[in-house]
């Protein structure tokens, strides 16, 4: 079964670890940890809280039964110091522990004072400014019993020299951070030579804590009120009620810590006060530093009874949650050359694969390349202006002149050749096309107004259709290899080699896009180079099905005549047409889809395999707010780990 004494040492242990591994509550471990989960704030605590020469050092000091502290005028507690008490068997040597010095035990406890404002000093300098910071203090004594305390500066109403105007205030929402927390004890301590409606520590208490569930009230000074007046009505919880009582305590005089008194006989005159007290006499159990001390070591050690199972809880939930984000943050980056090699070629993969993803339909994108091909190219094809090229007008033009001063005799074969091929040039883009016209053919694509200007600019109009095509496609690939390294996790924690795989694989879309267009051209080139013969063959036996062949030369430019041959230049273009629509997106999937598949990072992968140890880490180099959100999740849940091991070592059999 837990022990008082196990129960508190738990908190104890847990405390410390809190603070060596940077949780102390309020923003500790500043922007970067703001988001952390926090142990220390569910652990149950004792805070003494009071203003400035209220006693509540000496009250410390009493609990203590040793005089330890720092004093002195003005703000002397600037860190709060977390006095964890631990009660050793009779004849035992009493010493002190700091956490800050494991490894040393003060005896002297003048030293023990002087370390404390050491300590004090090293973060908030001779100054009297205040830090967050605890300092980590244990005594082991038979004189005292199982309890921790936290000592929080002394509010105050006035800034003194050396200090800014803001420090007030400072001091209030330090103190407010600590006694607000659901499991904190409010230690008020307020002198009863002072009105208790003006009491500072009570003023906060009755905000924070309004019904008095958390609150003891501590009344010092009780043997220095004016003859004739006694403390009974706040004593006896009439004058201000709290659900625990209210603690008289007898201070040291100053005389007497002057002449250094001995704590121990210090007890013994406030018992003997108290005892023989005419006011007190009737209460004197109940009051007293030593009763005080009793009195918090039970309540605490109930308080964290209570409270086990919801930290417990809350460990187990947060160790869950650090190591998901740890593994989203990913693992520390190698130091070795040969493994920083690995981690960067696997971090290549895991970005193709995801680039395949997007191309092969597992994500959005790959859907995009169809839509060129089902879509904006048909549409493209019915854009070009074969009708004005066919018109009546234009093909008894070029037939004329295809015959020169010898008029065909059958066929005008001169004629067909030179229309199909005006036609065909239409696919790569009339030359002596307007810009407005080759952007009519390629407004079917989804290409930035710059780029179609540099296209109509780079290309002299030529082969606008088709480029527009490739262009399309390669604009769709490079924004799939952005979008890929986005979503690519792995990927998130290297800037630097995020921009290395991008500027390596758009370089490596670029020379796709090169042999795309080469191998695009080359389909319409060698549609212009050989017509179809089989298609020329059947027009002998349309002549015959028409009427007589031999028809006078005039006949032969004819309306009906030439509107046969526009018919049929109509339909080769037409199969033409068909041929590119089905041959182009093979030639532009080959050339840059599947390169892109296969080898979008191959040259990348020759190039860093000649990095040395230097530059490979250059590639490796993590956004430094990213390093330091891992280093204090992991820090975090050792704190974690640690307070498991720490409950878990403790019976809670009943």
């Amino acid at each position: 079964m837990a022990t008082m004494e196990s129960l508190i040492s738990l908190v104890n242990r847990i405390q410390r670890a809190c603070t060596i591994l940077g949780d102390y509550g309020g923003d500790s471990g500043g922007a970067a940890a703001a988001s952390l989960p926090t142990l220390w704030e569910s652990l149950p605590s004792v805070a003494v809280v009071g203003g400035q020469s209220s006693g509540k050092s000496s009250v410390l000091e009493s609990i203590v039964g040793r005089d330890f502290l720092p004093r002195g005028s003005g703000i002397v507690t600037r860190r709060p110091l977390v006095l964890q008490l631990h009660k050793t068997e009779p004849g035992i040597t009493e010493y002190a522990e700091f956490l800050h010095k494991q490894r040393e035990r003060f005896t002297d406890f003048t030293m023990v004072r002087k370390e404390i404002q050491e300590e004090t000093d090293k973060i908030t300098g001779k100054s009297k400014q205040i830090s967050p910071v605890p300092i980590h203090m244990s005594i082991y004594s038979p004189n005292v019993v199982n309890l921790t305390l936290i000592d929080l500066p002394g509010l105050t109403k006035v800034a003194v020299e050396g200090q800014p105007e803001s420090i007030v205030k400072d001091i209030e929402n330090m103190v407010r951070l600590y006694v607000e927390k659901p499991n904190c004890i409010i230690l008020a301590v307020t002198p009863a030579n002072q009105d208790i409606a003006t009491s500072d520590a009570i003023k906060l208490a009755r905000e924070v804590d309004p019904e008095g569930e958390r609150t003891f009230g501590v009344l010092t000074k009780v043997d220095l009120m004016d003859k004739g007046t006694n403390a009974q009505d706040v004593l006896e919880g009439r004058a201000y009620p709290l659900q625990h009582p209210w603690v008289g305590i007898v201070n040291r005089s100053q005389a007497d810590i002057n002449t250094k008194v001995d704590m121990i006989a210090a007890r013994q005159r406030e018992r003997k006060f108290f005892s023989t007290s005419p006011d007190y006499g009737h209460m004197a159990s109940r009051m007293g530093s030593e009763y005080l001390a009793k009195l918090l070591s039970k309540h605490l050690e109930s308080v964290i009874k209570t409270r086990i199972p919801g930290i417990t809880s809350l460990i187990n939930r947060s160790i869950d949650d650090l190591e998901s984000e740890l593994d989203h943050l990913g693992r520390p980056v190698a130091i070795d050359a040969g493994a920083q090699l690995y981690t960067i070629l696997e971090l290549c993969r895991a970005f193709d694969r995801v680039f395949k993803e997007h191309l092969d339909g597992g994500r959005p994108g790959g859907d995009r390349i169809y839509g060129v091909f089902d879509y904006q190219l048909p549409m493209a094809l019915r854009k070009l202006p074969f009708d004005r090229h066919l018109s009546l007008q234009n093909v008894r033009k070029v037939v004329s002149e295809a015959d020169g001063y010898q008029p065909h005799l059958i066929a005008p074969e001169q004629g067909y050749r030179r229309l199909i091929d005006g036609a065909l040039n239409y696919f790569r883009g009339p030359a002596e096309a307007s810009v407005d016209a080759v952007s009519n053919h390629v407004s079917c694509f989804e290409l930035p107004s710059s780029v179609l200007h540099d296209l109509i600019q780079s290309w002299n109009l030529q082969y606008a259709l088709l480029i527009a095509v490739i262009l399309q496609v390669h604009f769709i690939l490079k924004e799939i290899v952005r979008r890929s390294i986005g979503e690519t996790q792995e990927l998130k924690r290297f800037p630097s080699l995020q921009a290395e795989i991008a500027s390596a694989a758009y370089d490596a879309l670029e020379r796709f896009r090169e042999d795309s267009k080469k191998t695009t051209l080359r389909l319409v080139e060698m549609e212009s180079s050989y017509l179809t013969v089989d298609f020329f063959r059947k027009l002998p036996l349309e002549a015959e099905k028409g009427g007589d062949p031999t028809l006078s030369n005039i006949d032969r430019y004819a309306e009906v005549h030439c509107r046969r041959i526009g018919s049929n230049v109509s339909s080769y273009v037409g199969m033409v047409s068909q041929t590119m629509r089905n041959s182009i997106p093979k030639a532009v999937v080959h050339c840059q889809v599947k390169e892109a598949k296969r080898s979008l990072l191959d040259h990348f992968y020759t190039q860093v395999g000649k990095k040395e140890g230097k530059q490979l880490a250059e590639l490796l180099g993590e956004d430094p707010a990213l390093m330091e959100r891992r280093q204090k999740c992991a820090r975090r849940l050792e704190l974690y780990r640690k307070a498991r091991d720490e409950i878990d070592s403790v019976s809670w059999a009943a």
